[in-house]
């Protein structure tokens, strides 16, 4: 599902105009960037949590010139759903329709 979608989803559940669904939307992912960026968590009761997470520096391989390269410690942005929401995936009846059946 692509993100226009989402608000074309949410703006006829609502009854709010496509318009004002979508700049909601843009301000929801602006402050939750915004706001990772300055190191803040982001935590939504009953959905999950936004969270940085801190990578240790560690020693790569660039395979082409088979020599080794340094990445420094670095913080990535990730997600960790909410008991609820995992939940609510496992007991789904349609993921477990899609599901490829063994033989």
């Amino acid at each position: 599902m692509t993100k226009a979608e989402v608000i074309t989803k949410i703006s006829e559940k609502t009854g709010i105009q496509k318009d004002d669904v979508t700049q909601t939307v843009e301000a929801f992912f602006k402050v939750v960037k915004d706001s990772m960026a300055e190191g803040e968590n982001i935590y939504v009761r009953g959905f999950g949590s936004f969270i940085n997470k801190k990578r240790a520096k560690k020693i790569a391989r660039n395979i082409s010139k088979n020599t080794a390269i340094v990445i420094d410690e670095h913080f990535v942005p990730s997600f960790k759903p909410s008991k609820v929401f995992i939940e609510k995936i496992k007991g789904s009846k349609k993921i477990k329709e899609l599901e490829p059946q063994e033989d």
